[in-house]
């Protein structure tokens, strides 16, 4: 059996705060808020892994009233939910995600983020794919308020 997620997810960035983007640290002037380390391309994935098994999301799993999530690495909730799907069954046959924001540019980074994902995940680099695009100025995106992060899985049964 196939099972297909998706997930979606959006942080607010704020001066003087880091940018934790697939668990890699981004250099830049503006970084993600949220009650974890904001890491939304973490979190879009996780909802996709979830969604694909009809598990909820990650606000159910890993609720932002609790404080033992305050300030969590996020790769450590990636761990969590693929727990999660293995005790089900299934494994990623492939995880496709991309990331909209307009700075700092990520293109540099995308080869360490797949290796932390698919590190976490316990799968292969190429087993995900990672992309990075602006909104040519608009939006939340474009006037670098915030950032999206979106996340399709295909999962399979063993």
């Amino acid at each position: 059996m196939v099972r297909i997620g998706f997930g979606y997810d959006v942080h607010r960035l704020e001066e003087g705060l880091p940018l934790t983007l697939g668990g890699v640290l981004i250099p830049g002037r503006k970084g993600g808020v949220g009650h974890s380390d904001a890491d939304g391309l973490v979190h879009a994935l996780c909802d996709a892994l979830l969604g694909a098994l009809a598990l909820g999301d990650i606000g159910l799993h890993f609720p932002d009233t609790d404080q033992q999530y305050k300030g969590i690495n996020s790769l450590l909730l990636l761990e969590k939910v693929m727990s999660l799907v293995r005790e089900k069954g299934y494994e990623v046959g492939n995880a496709d995600l991309t990331l909209a924001l307009q700075h700092p540019k990520v293109a540099p980074f995308i080869s360490s983020m797949r290796a932390s994902l698919s590190s976490a995940m316990r799968i292969t680099p190429e087993q995900i794919s990672v992309k990075a695009t602006t909104t040519e100025g608009l939006g939340l995106e474009g006037r670098e308020e915030g950032f999206s992060a979106y996340a399709v899985v295909l999962l399979y049964k063993k």
